[in-house]
C-alpha cells in the first residue's frame, strides 16, 4: 500500500540530487566562472604549437588560437603560465593553471596522474640529422652501435626510444643545452621529435633533414590535460574539442600552422 508514496519520494529525492550536482560546476569551472579566466599552461618554445618569436616575443601556433577560441567559447580571458614537459604534472596538480593546451602527448604515466580530452593531434616520432651527416642517413641507421641519439628529457620521446633502442646510446638534453646544438656541433648524429617540432628546423635550418620511419613507429595521441577528480571541468574541456571538430575551427588552425596532415578531425 506504501509502494506508490515511497517510489514518488524517492524519485523527488533523485530529482533533488540531480539539480544540487547541475548548480555545482566543479571547483575548477566554479572558479572560472567567477573569475572569468581560464589559466592555461603552455611550452613556450612548441613550434607551430605554443611558440613564443625570439624577435618579435609574440605567441602563435595552433593552440595559442585554439585557446583563444577557447576563451570566446568560455566568455573568459586567457592567462597564459608558461610550463614544460618536465614541470606540467605538478603544475595542473598544484592549480598553477586550470588546462594545458599545448599538444601533450597521452602517455601512460602522465594518463596515470592526469585526466586528457579526447584527441585533437596524433603525431608518428621521426629523427632530424644533418645533410652533411655520414652516420645516419635513413631510418635503420639510427639503432646502430656508436650511433648517438638524442631525446629531449621529459618528452614522450624519452621512455619510448630507451625502450627502443638496442645498440645506439641515448642522449637526453636538458636545458639550458638544445637538441640542436647538440646536432650541429657533432656530439650527437640524430635527435628524435615529433611532427610538429621537426617543422621548426625543416623551415628554418636549412643544414636539416628529416628522417622518417617507413611504417608507422609510435604513434601517440595528442589532447588537452587536466587534473584529476574534476570531471565537470573535463567535460567542458571535451565539449570545446568536440566542438571545433564540428564546426571547423581545428581544420582551419591545422592548415594556419602547417599540421594539417596530423589533425584528428573525426568524433
Amino acid at each position: 500500500m506504501n509502494t506508490i508514496p515511497l517510489v514518488r519520494t524517492s524519485l523527488a529525492s533523485i530529482g533533488l540530487a540531480l539539480c544540487a550536482a547541475a548548480a555545482h560546476a566543479g571547483p575548477v569551472l566554479d572558479r572560472v566562472k567567477a573569475a572569468q579566466s581560464v589559466r592555461v599552461c603552455i611550452w613556450p618554445d612548441y613550434y607551430g604549437v605554443t611558440f613564443r618569436n625570439p624577435r618579435t616575443q609574440q605567441l602563435g601556433g595552433i593552440d595559442v588560437d585554439l585557446s583563444a577560441e577557447f576563451g570566446r567559447d568560455m566568455k573568459a580571458k586567457i592567462e597564459y603560465v608558461e610550463t614544460s614537459f618536465p614541470k606540467l604534472v605538478d603544475d595542473l596538480k598544484a592549480d598553477r593553471c586550470d588546462v594545458a593546451m599545448f599538444a601533450v602527448a597521452v602517455l601512460p604515466a602522465r594518463a596515470a596522474q592526469l585526466a586528457f580530452s579526447k584527441p585533437y593531434l596524433q603525431s608518428d616520432i621521426y629523427g632530424i640529422t644533418t645533410k652533411s651527416n655520414r652516420v645516419v642517413r635513413e631510418w635503420a641507421d639510427i639503432d646502430k652501435p656508436g650511433v648517438q641519439v638524442a631525446v629531449q628529457a621529459g618528452t614522450f620521446m624519452e621512455p619510448v626510444m630507451a625502450q627502443a633502442l638496442k645498440q645506439a646510446t641515448m642522449v637526453v638534453v636538458k636545458p639550458p643545452a638544445t637538441r640542436e646544438r647538440e646536432l650541429e656541433s657533432g656530439r650527437v648524429d640524430v635527435f628524435m621529435t615529433d611532427f610538429p617540432y621537426s617543422r621548426r628546423l625543416l623551415d628554418n635550418a636549412d643544414w636539416a633533414t628529416l628522417v622518417s620511419p617507413p611504417k608507422p613507429f609510435h604513434v601517440l595521441p595528442y589532447a588537452y590535460a587536466v587534473k584529476q577528480g574534476d570531471d565537470a571541468w573535463l567535460a567542458q574541456v571535451d565539449e570545446f574539442v568536440a566542438r571545433i571538430k564540428r564546426d571547423g575551427r581545428l581544420e582551419a588552425a591545422a592548415k594556419r600552422h602547417g599540421l594539417a596532415p596530423i589533425a584528428v578531425l573525426q568524433p
